[in-house]
């Protein structure tokens, strides 16, 4: 009983001391429960890896996040939200030997499938709509219709095939999506499209994997588990207003999760891996308020801003007034003297910024609620300098051609673009009919790589480089002709057609301002997605509509037709004969008149034998 009782006091003095390195008023990021007993193991963990940390210094935790919202009012009358979330970790997923246990903000979900599957970096979106750039302009993160993932594997894996099969599965049940249907039918190997956002320059396209799914439907099963992602989930922060029936109310949602190493300084001495959540959405507010411009975060989103995420090193709100200098356009209100210049897309924007993290900017109501009301019209926008149609030509079922048309809004410069295009198997391109307009002109692409589609197997994969005239109108040409399927490989609803994947289209664009090469500084989140090593030019991927195309479908009623046919022959024919050969016929008597029966009874009843 002794030993019982040392053994007992031993272990409730560790665990009280436990307790002590991990309380949430030790953690200075600590929001609620549940996040302090998340962040008790991490900060453990960080407190012995400091070196020369003592008793009472402050330990610096190995992750961080932040938080902001961009709202920008649109010439159209719409206006545009668009939500980041980064989260920074100083950790390795791909030390061999390695395993990480610890997760504080960064979602151990994720974490794991980097690790398992040795992912160097990960970019996913659900998209609901079509992003109109001649009517809202270029978007902060682009994305195609429906779903897209593209993955770059480290270059250890020796099955890639097998991890992209298996990575795809695991990552359909974290976000609720179809992306199961992902199969070697609608994946390719893009060999310079879609290069690495994050460290290295990897060139081995093998390495990489790229998949759309256009037809994808993006609700409200997607949008949760993308919300439980977040640090402070949708309880705290500036994720409180991810409402969904307004943000599915809406002309155009996206929501992408990009995972990717960073550098954490200039020279590169330290690298960490970043998580960026971005959520779009462009509100039709114009419509739905009888013709008003007028708009506030309670009128987006019937929710007001109380506090910030309490996980957050930074939580800010940017509304652009670019446009507004002098406050001759609209009025913003609560305003506010702080205000932050930032090149965004080539282009010197002005921001008014809102600090959640200081109590003063709730005022004494503790609510920020955001409200613009319009005084004059807005001028004119700016045409995008790079723009992109595609639609489908031809008549009949059995031919037909694909027309993409990339429009170089640049008064007088030329600059190259490269196109992608990933086309079903069952729409097989003629590809000596390929042919490139510029003005009435061949424009000979500078390079081509081309892949032939495998019926059933693997689709068409085409790339070129371009160089686009000044002021100019390119068109890409291409006939195909159509396959015609097994009746099991048809879709439910065959007569609403096929899709096929939008075209992608990036090309580094002249910038009007001198960009920033150092992506390490301090700037708003929605400025540095994507690394600019120029000064004189942006990164920009466009992406086009994705076609809906109309196969030779057979008359899947015809069986339904054999069925009642065979029915009524069977019951109306062998029915008939069936009843003729099993009935038995019986004469019947003549029934006698009422007198001879009458007489009859008589008889009977005195014993007379019957007439």
């Amino acid at each position: 009983m002794a030993a019982v009782g040392v053994f007992m006091l031993a272990a409730l003095v560790l665990s009280c001391k436990c307790g002590s390195v991990g309380k949430p008023g030790d953690d200075p990021g600590a929001g609620s429960g549940s996040e302090a007993e998340q962040s008790g193991p991490a900060a453990a963990s960080s407190g012995s890896e400091a070196p020369g940390g003592g008793g009472g210094a402050a330990v610096s935790l190995p992750d961080s996040c932040e938080e902001e919202l961009l709202v920008r009012p649109l010439h159209s009358g719409d206006v545009y939200a668009s939500f980041q979330f980064r989260t920074l970790w100083d950790t390795d997923f791909l030390h061999q030997g390695k395993k990480v246990s610890h997760y504080r903000l960064f979602p151990k979900s994720l974490g794991q499938v980097l690790s398992k599957f040795s992912v160097r970096e990960l970019h996913i979106s659900f998209t609901q709509g079509y992003w109109r750039t001649m009517q809202w302009g270029q978007p902060i993160v682009p994305s195609p219709p429906g779903a897209e993932l593209w993955v770059w594997f480290h270059n250890s894996v020796a099955d890639v095939d097998g991890n992209w099969k298996e990575l795809t599965n695991v990552l359909s049940g974290i976000f609720c999506a179809s992306l199961n249907f992902i199969d070697s039918t609608n994946t390719v190997q893009p060999s310079a499209s879609f290069k690495p956002l994050g460290l290295g320059n990897a060139t081995d396209h093998r390495f990489l994997r790229y998949a759309t799914l256009p037809r994808e439907i993006v609700c409200t099963e997607n949008l949760t588990p993308w919300k439980k992602l977040l640090p402070c989930g949708s309880k705290a922060g500036l994720a409180v207003l991810m409402k969904s029936e307004k943000l599915f109310h809406s002309s155009f949602h996206s929501q992408a999760v990009h995972i990717r190493p960073v550098c954490k300084d200039w020279q590169c001495t330290s690298t960490a891996w970043e998580l960026r959540q971005t959520l779009n959405v462009v509100f039709d507010l114009y419509t739905s308020g009888q013709g008003k411009k007028e708009w506030s975060l309670f009128k987006m989103f019937s929710r007001t801003l109380t506090e910030a995420c309490p996980l957050a090193s930074s939580s800010k709100v940017y509304v652009d007034v670019t446009d507004n200098p002098e406050g001759e356009l609209f009025d913003l209100s609560p305003a506010t003297s702080v205000l932050n210049t930032a090149v965004v897309l080539g282009d010197r924007r002005t921001y008014s910024v809102y600090d959640l993290t200081k109590k003063e900017t709730f005022g004494q109501l503790r609510s920020l609620n955001l409200v613009l009301r319009w005084k004059g019209e807005s001028g004119d926008m700016l045409r995008p300098l790079l723009h992109a149609e595609r639609y489908v030509a031809g008549f009949g079922l059995q031919t037909g051609e694909i027309h993409t048309l990339i429009y170089n809004n640049h008064p007088y410069r030329a600059f190259p673009v490269l196109l992608l295009d990933s086309v079903p198997w069952y729409l097989r391109l003629y590809i000596h009919t390929l042919t490139v307009t510029s003005k009435t002109r061949e424009n000979k692409p500078s390079y081509i790589h081309y892949q032939p589609s495998k019926d059933r197997l693997r689709p068409h994969l085409l790339e070129m480089l371009v160089q686009l005239p000044p002021h100019s109108v390119t068109e890409v040409t291409v006939q195909f002709e159509r396959a015609l399927l097994k009746w099991t490989e048809y879709t439910p609803d065959p007569n609403h057609g096929f899709y096929v994947g939008s075209s992608v289209i990036s090309a580094l664009v002249p910038s009007v301002v001198a960009m920033d090469t150092n992506n390490t500084q301090e700037r708003p989140l929605f400025s540095s997605f994507f690394p600019t090593k120029e000064e004189s030019s942006y990164f920009v991927r466009v992406y086009t509509e994705p076609l809906l195309v109309n196969l030779p479908t057979p008359d899947f009623s015809m069986p339904y037709n054999v069925i009642c046919l065979t029915c009524t022959v069977v019951a109306v024919g062998y029915g008939s004969f069936y009843n003729l050969l099993t009935r038995t016929f019986q004469v019947e008597e003549p029934s006698q008149p009422l007198a001879k029966r009458l007489a009859n009874v008589i008889r009977r009843i005195r014993g007379v034998p019957l007439l």
